[in-house]
């Protein structure tokens, strides 16, 4: 049997994939997370074989550090990281670094494909969807971690550093630290510039 943790942001959504997994009878969902920060905690206690993990899910911890984290406290859990289309484009040095270790797929994967990636996941065999790995092949090396283009993303819409702060769980203090390292690393002079700038070269 299959133990598989599921860590999605959207409550619908993941209600939906633990009734999807749990029809397999080899699988068995044993958590349903909305965060990143419950999952190290969580896995440690429930030893899932495969944590399927949304790459946009709210917490402190980004992604590459929460998947470093996992692997290193619990060393046979397989992980299968879940990734939106306008994701592609950042993600070439986490694929790099981590893919012999992480497994990634798309959020608008077949149900019967995302089956297979978790069977495949469980058994040790890396799993990288092709339209995920031609993104990153061609994607140029992007400056910023995960966390400045989490709080890049949501700077789009013009939301102030406090409510960014209060949906990442982060201070307003440290929200203003990292647009300020943003606009550095981007070469702009404004927030704004540094949004099209970091969107021009599909690093966001």
């Amino acid at each position: 049997m299959i133990r598989v943790l599921l860590a999605v942001k959207d409550t619908l959504w993941r209600g939906v994939l633990a009734e999807v997994v749990d029809r397999e009878l080899d699988m068995k969902v044993v958590a349903e997370l909305g965060s990143a920060d419950q999952i190290v905690p969580v896995a440690g206690r429930e030893r899932p074989d495969v944590a399927l993990i949304e790459r946009a899910l709210p917490g402190t911890a980004g992604a590459e550090a929460l998947c470093a984290e996992l692997t290193r406290v619990l060393p046979g859990c397989g992980v299968l990281m879940l990734l939106d289309r306008p994701q592609y484009a950042d993600i070439r040095d986490l694929v790099a670094r981590m893919g012999t270790r992480v497994g990634f797929t798309v959020t608008d994967v077949q149900p019967r494909r995302l089956l297979d990636d978790i069977r495949q996941v469980a058994h040790g065999t890396p799993v990288m969807d092709i339209e995920v790995a031609v993104a990153a092949m061609a994607a140029a090396g992007n400056p910023l971690t995960d966390r400045e283009r989490d709080v890049l993303r949501r700077a789009i819409s013009g939301a102030p550093a406090k409510e960014i702060a209060a949906e990442l769980y982060l201070s307003t203090g440290t929200v203003r630290n990292y647009l300020s390292r943003i606009v550095n690393k981007t070469g702009a002079r404004t927030r704004i510039e540094a949004i099209r700038i970091a969107q021009d070269s599909g690093w966001i």
